[in-house]
């Protein structure tokens, strides 16, 4: 586990390699400052270096435009993809003063919300395929977040029964990451972030 917390995020990072694989080809990212909080999940297409050199090209963006919207920081990205063998990628950003949620995927990163006090469970369907160079369609979806909200985003490598459930009957991000982290069947790449506002 990896924590990323301080007094207004709380946010554990997880990521293992495919069994056999010293690299995992999925790669994350996790930045803050005063004004927001900018976490990312990039999974390389195939395993090991190959897929890892694609998903890399990610923090690297993130690093140089942190300023940037979401989808401009995708568009970024997918130019760098071309003769590459490309990566669903998704992009999580908390903006602190707006007190909102921001979400932007191309490819099977799953991205779930349960926000408390309605009780509601958001998740959108990310845009199906992948950075890859080709021309995208990036749709950024933006929700109100507040206190005691949580928030999972999970590469493919995580496999769960009931997600939503999971997230209703987790008390805060520490037991959602144990709920989430005893489900996984471990063996393949594997990738979750879990937050929540503070």
């Amino acid at each position: 586990m990896k924590d990323f917390s301080d007094e207004k995020v709380e946010l554990l990072v997880y990521q293992e390699a495919k069994m056999g694989n010293l690299e995992s080809g999925d790669t994350y990212y996790v930045s803050k400052n005063e004004d927001f909080m900018l976490c990312a999940i990039a999974d390389g297409l195939g395993n090991g270096p190959v897929a890892k050199e694609s998903a890399d090209i990610i923090p690297k963006i993130l690093e140089q435009y942190p300023e940037e919207s979401l989808d401009e920081l995708l568009l970024r990205s997918n130019e760098l993809m071309v003769q590459k063998r490309g990566a669903a990628v998704a992009l999580v950003k908390i903006d602190y003063n707006a007190q909102t949620i921001s979400y932007s995927c191309v490819g099977n990163i799953k991205f779930y919300m349960y926000q408390r006090s309605t009780g509601k469970m958001i998740y959108p369907l990310p845009v199906m395929g992948y950075l890859s160079g080709r021309k995208q369609k990036i749709n950024t979806q933006t929700y109100a977040c507040t206190k005691e909200d949580l928030f999972l985003l999970h590469s493919d490598g995580v496999n769960m029964k009931s997600p939503k459930a999971t997230i209703k009957e987790s008390c805060n991000a520490k037991y959602l990451y144990e709920s989430v982290y005893k489900e996984i069947e471990h063996g393949d790449d594997a990738t979750f972030i879990v937050g929540s506002l503070l």
